[in-house]
């Protein structure tokens, strides 16, 4: 049976360095077998169909034929179109009534628990906040991710150990529920 999925690529395209062209990114795909395979923005996310392998095994798959392709290594988390829904649908925080712009997921390849997080002392912070689910983080800024010193807190290497994990704002969130739907 066929499944749709997103591919979220980590720090591509950013700042002059690991660039991944979409059109490549697409050949490259779709040479993995994958169909009906779609880009958005230049950031590095991907929806396709595929109708062999599991998250894991798929971003494992794309990482080496990324690294193949373009000479350097990228981690890559897939999420089917299930977890993607969720995510949206189980945000802590009233998502319609915020811009887009306050609102930000990061997604992590395996399961992360509060003890990660357990040094940092949230109400130093506030009103900026962030909230765990299910291998996701929500994080509320209300003036924007470049001046949220908690989202600066949270992007140090030593909270992610062990875990890929990558950002997107609430748009692409809720772009990449659409790009995977049925």
């Amino acid at each position: 049976m066929a499944t749709r999925y997103a591919a979220l690529l980590r720090g591509i395209n950013v700042g002059g360095g690991k660039k991944v062209p979409m059109a490549e990114l697409r050949g490259l795909l779709e040479s993995l077998g994958l169909r009906d395979v779609r880009t958005y923005l230049q950031s590095g996310q991907a929806a396709f169909t595929a109708g062999h392998g599991g998250e894991e095994s798929l971003a494992a798959d794309l990482s080496r034929a990324l690294a193949g392709r373009f000479g350097f290594d990228v981690d890559v988390i897939v999420r089917d179109h299930a977890y993607l829904r969720g995510v949206v649908e189980a945000c802590p925080f009233p998502a319609g009534d915020l811009e887009p712009k306050q609102l930000h997921v990061t997604y992590y390849s395996a399961p992360v628990t509060e003890d990660r997080f357990a040094e940092i002392d949230r109400e130093t912070y506030l009103p900026e906040d962030f909230r765990l689910g299910d291998r996701a983080l929500y994080l509320y800024v209300p003036d924007g991710l470049g001046r949220s010193k908690l989202a600066e807190h949270l992007s140090k290497p030593r909270l992610a150990r062990g875990v890929v994990a990558t950002s997107r704002n609430w748009n692409t969130v809720r772009k990449l529920v659409e790009m995977t739907a049925d």
